[in-house]
């Protein structure tokens, strides 16, 4: 079984360090792409970034523990509904059941006045950035939810209200999963507790190897 962890958007592949040593430390190995890097397109956009994706996770020859964080769980979703065959389980952490298109459009804006640098962890330029969030403000992330038929955990930071809803959404429409909330996290759960983190996704995996 091959482990994937897919980072968030404004996050990079470091971003789950400290989640792949604990998960280490218990005998499980865990591969994080940097999702600018698999992505090898002049245009960018959520389409093409989709495209790299699954290009890298077909790529991969044994069935797939998908483990994504907002951005990083549209990707699983998308994929798992794609191929279902070729995943095993998925784990959602602060992924959203709907884009939240009056966020999107404020947070398009404050990204266009904060500096270039901001943008550096990424991979992303500035402008590249920015129209890979335009892109992704009319997708349907509920579309064909009753899709997903592999084991299934849906996670979500104590503190991030934004994303709550979402994630008791998710529980209750993909019949197969489980919901779990991960004391002292706002959205970045992987950076702000990966100790418990890590062991939730130990436990999950453990039991649907």
């Amino acid at each position: 079984m091959r482990n994937i962890l897919i980072h968030g958007l404004g996050q990079n592949n470091q971003s789950w360090h400290k989640t792949v040593i604990y998960l280490k430390k218990n005998g499980i190995e865990a591969i994080c792409p940097s999702l600018y890097e698999i992505t090898d397109n002049t245009l960018l956009n959520y389409k093409s970034l989709y495209g790299a994706f699954s290009d890298f996770c077909n790529n991969q020859e044994e069935k797939l523990n998908l483990c994504g964080l907002s951005l990083g769980g549209i990707l699983a979703l998308d994929f798992a509904k794609e191929y279902p065959e070729k995943v095993n389980s998925i784990i959602l952490i602060g992924t959203p059941y709907k884009i939240p298109k009056v966020l999107f459009k404020v947070q398009n804006l404050i990204f266009k006045m904060m500096p270039k640098r901001t943008f550096e962890k990424t991979g992303y330029s500035k402008r590249e950035f920015i129209t890979l969030v335009h892109s992704m403000s009319n997708l349907n992330i509920a579309k064909d939810l009753n899709k997903i038929k592999c084991k299934s955990l849906i996670l979500c930071g104590d503190k991030d209200n934004v994303n709550m809803k979402s994630a008791k959404l998710l529980n209750n429409i993909i019949k197969t999963s489980e919901f779990k909330i991960i004391s002292n996290s706002s959205h970045e759960v992987n950076v702000d507790n990966p100790k418990e983190l890590s062991d939730i996704i130990y436990n999950f995996w453990k039991d649907h190897q």
